[in-house]
């Protein structure tokens, strides 16, 4: 398992529009897996490449806990949420249908959760590591995540669609959160958000 460091807001590579994933291949595949093993550790639903120092246009999403969620809201009981990371690599969100309000967090903007209101429907194209072409449709949680996630390869942060007022205190939990990380976090959280 190898951990990948988390940028922050104010990190630049967050800013940047993420270049196409050109070849598929082993480097491509260790990227995703290391991106996996890392939004596992940080218990996190989703990452994007930018969020790892890597300017590309690929994210991972956990959809065995979006399945665990989904279960949930329908009555169910579902034992435990089973991680099943999915890689989307040069996403295109093709429709999107209908409003939902959300509340969402980020790696990038630890300790913080805010109201965006996003696409409730979509329709997305993508390939997988192996450079073949998939198309879902989903709704929901799943919609969000993957348009939160889609975000990141354009430079945009879920923070840029909330109130300066709200987006002034985010800033300042993860100022807080990276100074308590370097005080005293635990081995995990140091590797995530340490000091590269």
């Amino acid at each position: 398992m190898t951990l990948l460091h988390i940028s922050t807001v104010g990190d630049k590579i967050l800013r940047e529009k993420a270049k196409p994933v050109t070849e598929f291949n082993d480097e491509i595949r260790e990227l995703a897996n290391n991106m996996a093993d890392t939004m596992r550790a940080a218990d996190g639903l989703g990452i994007a490449g930018p969020q790892v120092g890597v300017s590309l246009r690929i994210f991972v999403i956990d959809f065995g806990y979006l399945d665990f969620v989904k279960a949930e809201e329908n009555g169910e009981k579902p034992k435990s949420a089973e991680f099943r990371p999915i890689a989307f690599i040069n996403p295109e969100i093709t429709e999107k249908e209908g409003k939902i309000v959300y509340g969402e967090g980020c790696l990038s903007v630890p300790r913080y959760n805010a109201d965006v209101e996003r696409a409730e429907t979509i329709v997305c194209k993508y390939f997988d590591v192996d450079g073949n072409q998939h198309e879902i449709k989903v709704s929901g949680l799943p919609a969000v995540a993957i348009q939160h996630e889609n975000d990141h390869l354009d430079g945009v942060l879920f923070i840029d669609k909330i109130s300066s007022l709200k987006r002034g205190i985010a800033l300042k939990k993860v100022k807080k959160f990276l100074g308590a990380v370097r005080e005293n976090g635990s081995k995990t959280e140091t590797a995530l958000y340490g000091k590269q």
